[in-house]
Order: C-alpha cells, then structure tokens, then sequence
C-alpha cells in the first residue's frame, strides 16, 4: 500500500495486522482521487480511518488539515506509524481515539466544519451506521461539502444525502455524496 499521488506519492503505508480493518486498496483511491479531482485547502474527517490512506492521501494532494478517527489499537499504532514516517506536521494532521459517534458529538461541540469525509466502517456494520450518520453529519458540513462512503456493495451504508457519484470495484461501493 502507497500514497498514489501529491507530495508524498509513492511513499509506503503500513496497514494494520489482521483481518479487523480493511484498507482502502491503491486502485480504489486512484479511482477516488480521480472523481473528487482537486481536494487542495480542504478540511477533512477520516472517520473509521484505519491506517489513514484516505486521510494521508487528501493531505498528499494538498488538503490543509485532517482529523483521523479510529477506535481500534491496532489500526491507531499503523495510522500514528504511517503520519510519523511521513513527517506529517502535527498542525496538518489530528489523531482522536474513540468511538465515530463520540467524535462526530465532540465535533459538533467544538463547532468544527469539514469540506471531506470518509465514512468506511467496517464492513459487516455498514448498515447499522446509515440513519445515525445521516442525522449527526449535516452540522458538520461545510455548503457543498462531500462525504465519501466506502463499503460492501452487497450491504452498503445508506446516507440520506444527495449521491454525486456511485462506482463499484469488485465487492467495494464508493458512493460521494453532496452536502446541500
């Protein structure tokens, strides 16, 4: 796994151990990267982040900051590992332990805006997570923001936003939603 693009493209990211979190494949975020074309100045939220790829990605091609969100340890040790070996500045990049819906709230209270989300829980609860999303998310959005869904095509994680985008790659849904 690599960072396709931007001022690290190319560098290594370390996934994380096991089979409890699933990383974004290098063709699916060119495929991405691709739709959302030009994330330069952006603010972003990687929630369910894991080994921070999608994060990393935005901030390679120019995104000015982003807040990763993860619960499991073994993905926090791959994403600190990942933003360290990178020299990713600390005012560039925010690491929050915990639980989506718990930082999704402590975002709100802090009154904190985004232009770009990626939502990819895992994939055997992507379902549970659509109605819960679907009403904590529209505070946080910027006008015109998009929020990216990864998930399992056969069980995808409906949010009741505007879809822009819907791309299949093998068993992988990416669905962009805009933020009205």
């Amino acid at each position: 796994m690599r960072v396709i693009a931007g001022r690290l493209g190319g560098r290594r990211l370390t996934a994380p151990r096991g089979r409890v979190t699933r990383p974004t494949s290098d063709r699916v975020r060119e495929a991405l990267f691709a739709m959302l074309a030009d994330v330069s100045g952006t603010s972003v939220l990687d929630l369910f982040a894991g080994s921070g790829a999608l994060g990393i990605e935005a901030l390679s091609r120019g995104a000015a900051r982003a807040v990763f969100v993860e619960h499991d340890a073994g993905a926090l040790r791959a994403l600190t590992h990942n933003l360290r070996a990178l020299a990713i500045e600390q005012d560039a990049a925010e690491v929050r332990r915990g639980d989506a819906l718990r930082a999704l709230e402590s975002a709100r209270t802090r009154e904190e805006t985004y232009d770009l989300l990626f939502i990819d829980p895992p994939y055997g609860q992507a379902r549970d997570w659509g109605p819960e999303l679907s009403m904590a998310l529209p505070s946080l959005l910027r006008p015109a923001a998009r929020v990216v869904v990864e998930s399992d095509r056969r069980a995808p994680l409906d949010l009741q936003m505007e879809v822009e985008h819907e791309r299949r790659y093998g068993d992988t849904s990416l669905r962009i939603h805009r933020h009205q």
